[in-house]
């Protein structure tokens, strides 16, 4: 395939997996649509236990190896664009540009293979399933199959910059995301009466108060740290002190230590509030992925081939957004890298879309990664 027939391909692609919008784990017609393909290009997938995504391989089958990834689950928005393809999918929609992430990667997969015979080692070629559970990627771990690769590359759609942009930067690029849930129980009592119970409502208010200064008073001031109570629900009528009342949040750290020290302030402060105002507390804490981690000498490297290629690079945004590749970074080395699509509505939001003009720089862009990082490694 020339350019031309590839820009198509991809292009008809990406329409499909726009219309066809999938959950996290519920994307079996987006995997066997891309298993497909991948077949029809004479393209290896690799034999896994994975409900939902895939992992294919082009090359010699030996080392050295490395990966580049897309995610492939949509999220659960209505779509409210004029898009010829838009969902067809009540409720469901590609708000978050993985339909341009898994387009990008398969023309990725194509020019690999046409290329295969020059190919200095082996390419794994990551198409994941549930980033916005998150968690997909410890599925793909947990498989084994990436045990022995040296690098890993992963991309994201970016609506804050033109086609033709590629944006790196070392380091932490999304935070580490966490989520908790905090019940604190009273004594429930009739309202005009509140001394002969325990009002969780007070308890629970307070809280909210005094987590407040758990960044501005914990963390360093130049820290991008943050701690969000989004839900809170306590009693179901007017003259009732009820039983219990019930919080949600989510903390957004960068540096493992802050992420370690607003954990502990969570439960130091739920269950000592709590006490004193003779209440209980209980907490769920769930944790989400950590903060991504670019190398430094895989972000020079991934600048370098973006300007070969002739895409401007800039720095990625500050985001305390979540991203589950930083899981594969705890283990192998890479970067995380940001695709201009063209400014628009923000991700998840029902108006987002993608200029599908940005397919083939990012999938020729990421091949040239791989294969350029092949050649790295030998050297």
């Amino acid at each position: 395939m020339d350019t031309k027939k590839i820009t198509e391909k991809i292009t008809s692609q990406f329409q499909w997996f726009h219309a066809h919008p999938e959950l996290s784990y519920e994307e079996f017609d987006t995997t066997a649509h891309i298993r497909q393909n991948l077949q029809a290009e004479g393209i290896n997938i690799i034999n896994l236990p994975l409900q939902t995504g895939l992992v294919a391989e082009v090359g010699t089958g030996q080392p050295p190896i490395v990966a580049i990834r897309c995610d492939i689950d949509a999220l659960p928005v209505q779509e409210e664009t004029d898009l010829s393809y838009k969902s067809q999918i009540d409720g469901k929609m590609h708000a978050c540009g993985h339909d341009f992430h898994t387009a990008s990667i398969l023309g990725a997969a194509y020019i690999l293979k046409q290329h295969e015979k020059e190919l200095k080692g082996t390419v794994r070629i990551i198409f994941q399933p549930g980033e916005e559970a998150p968690g997909g990627a410890l599925k793909i771990l947990e498989t084994g199959v990436l045990e022995d690769v040296q690098v890993i590359f992963g991309l994201h759609s970016s609506s804050l910059f033109p086609v033709g942009v590629a944006a790196v930067r070392e380091g932490a690029v999304t935070a580490a995301v966490d989520r908790f849930e905090i019940i604190f129980n009273g004594k429930g009592t009739h309202a005009a009466h509140p001394q002969k119970g325990v009002d969780p409502i007070v308890a629970a208010s307070a809280f909210v108060t005094a987590v407040q200064s758990v960044i501005s008073r914990n963390a360093d001031p130049f820290a991008a740290d943050l701690i969000s109570i989004t839900h809170f629900q306590g009693g179901n009528t007017w003259n009732v002190i009820p039983e219990k009342a019930c919080l949600e949040g989510t903390t957004r750290t960068l540096k493992a230590k802050d992420r370690s020290m607003v954990r502990q302030r969570i439960y130091d402060l739920s269950d000592h509030i709590a006490k004193a105002f003779g209440a209980t507390a209980q907490i769920r804490w769930y944790d989400g992925p950590p903060a991504t981690d670019n190398d430094k000498k895989w972000t020079k490297f991934a600048e370098k081939i973006a300007q070969q290629n002739g895409l401007t690079v800039e720095p990625s945004p500050n985001s305390l957004g979540g991203e589950d590749f930083a899981f594969y970074q705890e283990k192998i080395k890479g970067a995380f890298i940001q695709i201009g699509t063209g400014l628009s509505y923000p991700n998840h939001n029902p108006h987002f879309q993608i200029d599908p003009a940005a397919l083939f720089p990012a999938a020729n862009y990421m091949a040239q990664l791989a294969v350029h990082a092949l050649e790295q490694i030998k050297k």
